[in-house]
């Protein structure tokens, strides 16, 4: 990577960062903290200690204009700032954490190792978007800021990557902001850093998108305000006769909100119904009021708001929603309806007290999980504890002294690929096997837990790399069930054990009539019964698998059949026991095994055999295709393709369930695609589109659709084809056609 060189204009916005940033944290500075900094920065600087990013963008740069956010945005002061600024050096091994805290204490050190830790936890390659990795983020950073400043680190980073050309890697820093960061910044209650992070994710990743969105509101800013404005006026006169007290927000949605619900609902941006939302919150305190008799006021206040609304708008009661009279089961109240606006433009209303909009607002309702995020209790109460704590301003300096104690019943761990799984704590490495596959399990010897061979028996602790190590000749045993904690594997080994049973029931059964029929004996199912229980079993399954095993010895079970068939009389004639040493062992001829795979094969994840894959119906993966595989509920896995229209929204809700697949071999089978043609409605151009493919003799059409209208014609031709590079050739070959506008891949 390069070297670091300061440009001029780098130099002044250093300066003037450091000006705003000194002004703002300058009474929470020790006596030595500036004279420190600069001793360590100038060291980096002249030194050329910290290199430029994979963006080109100046480390050092970065790190001031990350501490001015976290200071003017979130209200973070000293601890945070020192830390943030020293984060470059610490992370190319210039400064160790230790130094640090000699220089600075304990509380910017807890940071720098927070951060640190998370570092190491990317390094291992995780799936980001998965619900798992947050509260794995949430569980190393120990101290709250780390997550405060890693928010505000992305925020910025978004910001100054507007103009590069590492579009990969702007790509994956993009959703990382959309899956992980944007959540957590909505938790906390950063909600102006929360939509800037969704807003660049989609003008990133959706550019069309994006700039359609955010034109349709330049060019009706302007009318829009003006609206909102005519909507509250009459509003807040009418609440006002009424002897209420209240105050009204009106705003725009976000350009992602808005994309949201254009996707949602299937509309162009015209279409989209609530545009405009006010909230009304109204002022109910009565200190002398019982709190039951309050809530009842509150109740008929929120309605006759309601019934003022409805009396002066349009409602469309499709759209009321009252989580008043009935509240969310996380404790969500409020009115929300739809009114038709002067215009004729649909406004949302949402209608609430002071009370009701500080629970929503503060986590205690898990606002953030209304609007579609899942998250659990422990995690909601715990991010509440820390947006009340920021909110206030003792919060600031109970920061430094607070550390996290969530997740103490819960691990999460990761597989070699980067896979990230949740365990109840206590969990075994055999827990973890079984989770992969039900064959990893049963086969399962132990593991490699971050590069050390352990015992199948080894407990799980949160950010191990577990590696199952498996052989053929293992068998599920009646005391792994002891050893296992989640139920999932307890069915598991209970299920391995009932088919071993069965199993070595039938081998059994087997063995015995080979002895009998060695012996020239005719074995009796009648007279079977009976010495099974003249043996003391109730069941023929039991008995079956000590024969099985050996604690019953075959010869003696035959002797007692004997006894038992001809009762007190003396063996005679041919049913005279012969001495072991005049049978001959049967050879039993076992055909090897032979599988004829296709040339072109899928290598899926960690190539485990035994699962089953199919090709996605939706976008018909062939052959050279970059492709990913999904597990399905039933636990095979469907293969599409990475420009799946269902790609994005399959790694969004559930990034846990991808896993890695690439093609291998030559291709040597045929997959059905479909191509959409638009053209002109000229005579014999269908024939000329047949024509084109019947004279490849390796394609073969199976169905064409044609539909003309209005001098056009469209139509859907579903053909057989190798892979890629034959199907490039011909849309390359079909577009060429006089007459065709348009050829694409469904």
């Amino acid at each position: 990577m390069e070297k670091l060189t300061f440009t001029t204009a780098e130099r002044e916005e250093t300066l003037s960062l450091y000006q705003a940033i000194r002004q703002e944290i300058s009474t929470s500075l020790h006596d030595d903290d500036e004279e420190r900094l600069r001793h360590y920065l100038m060291a980096a600087i002249s030194q050329q200690q910290v290199v430029r990013n994979e963006f080109g963008l100046n480390p050092i740069l970065l790190s001031f204009q990350t501490a001015k956010l976290v200071v003017e945005e979130i209200g973070l002061r000293r601890d945070a700032v020192i830390a943030v600024l020293l984060r470059p050096s610490v992370e190319e091994g210039f400064l160790t954490i230790d130094d640090a805290q000699a220089d600075y204490g304990e509380s910017v050190a807890r940071i720098l190792r927070g951060l640190q830790r998370i570092q190491q936890l990317y390094k291992k390659n995780p799936v980001v978007e998965s619900e798992n990795f947050r509260n794995l983020l949430l569980s190393f950073a120990e101290d709250m800021r780390v997550i405060l400043i890693m928010i505000a680190d992305r925020v910025n980073l978004m910001r100054q990557i507007r103009d590069t050309n590492a579009e990969s890697t702007k790509r994956e820093v993009s959703e990382e902001a959309a899956y992980l960061y944007a959540p957590l910044a909505h938790k906390l209650g950063l909600y102006k850093l929360k939509s800037e992070l969704e807003d660049l994710s989609l003008k990133y990743l959706e550019h069309d998108a994006y700039y359609h969105i955010k034109d349709k509101l330049s060019e009706t800013k302007k009318s829009r305000d003006a609206y909102i404005d005519g909507f509250i006026k009459p509003v807040e006169e009418r609440l006002r006769e009424a002897g209420l007290h209240f105050h009204i927000k009106g705003r725009t949605k976000s350009i992602h909100s808005i994309w949201q619900k254009m996707k949602k609902q299937r509309c162009p941006f015209e279409g989209v119904y609530d545009l405009f939302a006010i909230r009304i919150i109204l002022d109910v305190s009565d200190e002398h009021l019982e709190p039951k008799d309050l809530h009842r006021r509150e109740i008929m206040q929120c309605w006759q708001t309601f019934a003022i609304i409805t009396s002066m708008y349009q409602p469309n009661p499709k759209r009321l929603r009252d989580w008043l009279s009935v509240p969310k089961s996380n404790g969500y109240e409020s009115l929300h309806i739809t009114v038709l606006g002067p215009g004729q433009k649909w406004v949302e209303v949402q209608i609430r007290t002071e009370r009701m909009d500080a629970v929503a607002e503060r986590g205690v309702a898990a606002h953030w999980r209304y609007k579609g995020v899942k998250g659990e209790s422990g995690l909601d109460e715990w991010l509440s504890n820390i947006r009340s704590m920021l909110e206030t301003a003792d919060g600031l300096e109970a920061m430094d002294q607070f550390k996290m104690d969530l997740y103490e019943d819960e691990v999460f761990v990761f597989t070699p690929k980067g896979d990230l799984y949740k365990f109840a704590k206590g969990a075994t490495v055999l827990d973890f096997a079984y989770h992969i596959h039900s064959k990893i399990g049963n086969q399962c010897t132990g593991a490699r837990i971050n590069g050390k061979v352990v015992s199948l028996r080894q407990q799980l602790q949160s950010g191990d790399q577990v590696e199952i190590v498996t052989s053929s000749q293992q068998k599920p045993r009646q005391e792994w069930l002891s050893i296992v904690k989640t139920s999932r594997a307890k069915s598991k080994i209970r299920l391995a054990l009932k088919e071993t049973q069965v199993k070595e029931g039938l081998f059994a059964k087997e063995m015995l009539e080979r002895k009998f029929k060695n012996r020239k004996l005719e074995m009796e199912d009648s007279v079977m019964q009976q010495l099974v229980k003249k043996l003391g079993f109730k069941e023929m399954s039991d008995f079956y698998r000590q024969v099985a095993s050996g604690e019953l010895d075959i010869n003696t079970v035959i002797d007692r059949y004997v006894e038992l068939q001809q009762g007190d009389q003396p063996v005679t004639g041919n049913n005279v026991a012969e001495s072991a040493a005049n049978f001959v062992l049967e050879n039993a001829q076992l055909s090897p095994l032979t599988t004829h795979p296709s040339d072109d094969v899928l290598i899926i994840d960690r190539n485990l055999k035994g699962v089953d894959y199919q090709l996605a119906r939706c976008c018909q993966p062939i052959y050279g295709d970059k492709v990913f595989g999904f597990v399905t509920v039933s636990g095979g896995i469907k293969i599409h393709r990475e420009d799946c229209p269902n790609a994005p929204e399959l790694k969004k809700r559930f990034g846990y369930r991808v896993v890695r697949a690439v093609w291998s071999g030559k291709g040597a089978s045929q997959y059905a695609i479909t191509l959409r043609v638009i053209g002109n409605d000229d005579i014999g151009i269908v024939n000329n589109l047949t024509n084109i493919i019947s004279r490849d003799e390796k394609l073969v059409l199976r169905s064409i659709n044609i539909d003309s209208h209005d001098g056009l014609f469209s139509g859907n031709l579903t053909i057989m084809i190798d892979d890629t590079t034959r199907l490039d050739a011909l849309l390359k070959k079909l577009r060429g056609i006089k007459g065709v506008k348009q050829v694409e891949r469904f």
